[in-house]
């Protein structure tokens, strides 16, 4: 596979999976420990609406796709914090709406419709220039963010209401954060696909928290975990001659349920020594 390196796409494809492990590596994170993993998949889809938009208009349904999803994430806080409406409901609205404005908008789209398929698994080989600039300025902002606010990021995902108490502004705080987890969202959709996003920011997450239970620790193991993830993928897909999309998802739930399975047999051991 050392081959391959001397294509310029494949080295392109370790960039990308390098950088996109770094930005769903962090916000994912955030989402884990807020315990609200169900809006990676409320932005992600509800995303969809913003492509369909900017395919009817005739711009970048990537463009479309930010916007959306900004404007998703904005309101799904909102309402579940000023509206006093439960979070899931909140959540399952925005998912619904978003899917549903995006097919409507290309339904009435004139001529043939775009291939859907590539927004859903992406194609992680065949990433533009474009692409990798656009991830690495995501990455970069997400990481000096939480670099400079890590201790205000684990008032909010812990403790929002103590964060108020003390005068934090967790509340500017949390748009914030979910902001970025909608840009981050939207810049890997592209790339990588919605399915592939919404894994990114699960699976690495909770693998991790099977070996620690620190904050800093959990985004490292996060982002070493979906880089080995996805380079596993690509491998497979390159062998077996399947989508990298799909090999890489199945790549990580595999990896999830060995390490819970080794956790659970280390368990039982330690009960049957006591």
């Amino acid at each position: 596979m050392a081959d391959l390196f001397n294509y310029e796409f494949f080295t392109n494809a370790v960039l990308v999976a390098l950088l996109a492990s770094i930005s769903c590596g962090i916000t994912g994170t955030y989402i884990v420990t807020r315990r609200i993993v169900f809006m990676s998949g409320g932005l992600t889809h509800a995303s969809f609406g913003g492509i369909g938009i900017g395919y009817f208009l005739g711009i970048n349904p990537v463009l479309g796709a930010a916007v959306f999803a900004v404007i998703s994430a904005l309101g799904i806080e909102y309402f579940t914090k000023k509206a006093a409406l439960r979070n899931d409901s909140v959540i399952a609205m925005f998912w619904a709406f978003g899917m549903a404005t995006g097919i409507i908008f290309i339904y009435i789209t004139p001529g043939y419709a775009p291939d859907l398929m590539s927004y859903l698994f992406g194609n992680i080989l065949t990433v533009s220039a474009s692409d990798i600039l656009f991830m690495a300025i995501i990455s970069v902002v997400i990481m000096l963010f939480f670099f400079f606010f890590i201790e205000v990021i684990l008032f909010v995902s812990f403790d929002e209401e103590f964060a108020l108490v003390k005068k934090i502004p967790g509340r500017l705080f949390s748009y914030i954060l979910i902001v970025l987890v909608a840009l981050t969202v939207v810049v890997n959709i592209k790339v990588i696909g919605i399915i592939l996003v919404l894994s990114l920011l699960t699976i690495p997450q909770n693998i991790a928290n099977t070996f620690t239970r620190n904050y800093r620790k959990i985004i490292i193991y996060s982002i070493l975990f979906g880089f080995a993830g996805i380079m596993a993928g690509l491998s497979g897909a390159y062998y077996l001659n399947i989508p990298s999309g799909a090999s890489i998802v199945f790549v990580l739930v595999v990896m999830f349920t060995i390490v819970k399975i080794v956790q659970r047999i280390r368990i039982r051991a330690l009960f049957d020594i006591k």
